[in-house]
């Protein structure tokens, strides 16, 4: 059994003027135990809301989530909130995107990062104290029995975010779920922060599944890779496989959109691949594949009938009618 089994996840948005707007449309994957699983695609394809769906963050209404989402066999979706207070923070942890939003300007880092110590732990503050200058040391943070006491202003962006990783990581979670945990901090502390998650998933054992838009980034830490496209999952693979042997177009498109490093030096054309048109309405339900009116080897079966996710290879999945399949041991 799987850490985490998310099946036929749906999440569903009422907007002001009755419709419905589809962010996550039937979504399934699952988590092993200590397994890095990245979820990949452009902005508003349903990422981030994946991840909200996962802890119950999702306010209700508007929001309405569906489906299946099994935690150590246990569904989420049924269970009260207080037995989701338990989790949250403690079996299984987030680090959001803006660790400056996230924080809060008034509590000191030492009681943010104690405040689930005292929850879930049932430490005492000055238990928690110490095991902040403990988790702080862990992230690296220099003089951590000084940064306790500070509060998130008077740290750096980098720190910041070594700040949510330790909250995140202090009681010891099972699961671990990043959501953009290297945005917009310069190359060389998005290297130091990709290493760090690198290190405490070794040290403290926990599954990670990182959410990303950032193809370098899933390279170097992910073990297998899910692509979302408005709010659907249509392509699936072992990291490796991914990158060498994409199926679905809506792949092949992001990968051509990476820069090559050195390609002006080979004489290769430095010009990037571009993905052409918009990203569909959620607010409609879409007929056919989702990416169809995108694809440049889109045709009328596409527009009329959306493809079933296909094993095309070993543990590779797309969701593509033209997707080329090759021999899969049975």
């Amino acid at each position: 059994m799987a850490l985490l089994e998310v099946d036929n996840l749906q999440t569903h948005f009422r907007t002001p003027d009755g419709g419905v707007n589809r962010a996550v449309d039937g979504l399934s994957f699952s988590v092993e135990a200590g397994e890095t699983v990245a979820i990949v695609g452009e902005s508003g394809c349903g990422k981030s809301v994946t991840s909200m769906s996962i802890l119950r963050l999702i306010p209700e209404p508007p929001g309405k989530i569906a489906g299946q989402i099994r935690f150590n066999g246990k569904n989420l979706l049924e269970m009260s909130d207080r037995e989701m207070r338990a989790i949250r923070g403690n079996e299984i942890s987030m680090i959001f995107q803006e660790p400056m939003t996230s924080l809060n300007p008034v509590l000191s880092i030492g009681n943010q990062i104690g405040e689930a110590l005292v929850l879930h732990q049932g430490l005492s503050k000055r238990e928690a104290e110490a095991k902040a200058v403990e988790m702080l040391t862990l992230v690296g943070i220099p003089a951590p029995d000084k940064r306790v006491k500070e509060y998130p202003h008077q740290l750096s962006g980098g720190m910041r975010q070594r700040v949510m990783i330790a909250i995140a990581l202090a009681c010891n979670p099972k699961l671990l779920i990043a959501d953009e945990p290297t945005t917009a901090l310069d190359v060389t502390i998005q290297a130091q922060i990709l290493d760090l998650m690198r290190d405490l998933k070794h040290r403290v054992g926990a599954a990670i599944v990182l959410i990303t838009h950032d193809l370098g980034v899933v390279a170097e830490v992910a073990e297998r890779v899910i692509v979302m496209y408005a709010g659907r999952k249509v392509e699936e693979a072992p990291v490796g496989e991914l990158f060498n042997n994409p199926k679905h177009p809506y792949t092949k498109g992001l990968l051509g959109a990476v820069p090559k490093l050195g390609s002006s030096l080979t004489g290769e054309s430095t010009r990037l691949a571009e993905i052409p048109g918009l990203v569909p309405s959620l607010k409609n339900k879409i007929q056919g594949c989702v990416f169809a009116g995108r694809c440049p080897e889109a045709t009328e079966l596409c527009r009329e009938i959306n493809p079933a996710l296909e094993l095309k290879a070993p543990r590779h999945q797309a969701a593509c009618h033209y997707a080329t399949k090759e021999a899969v041991a049975a």
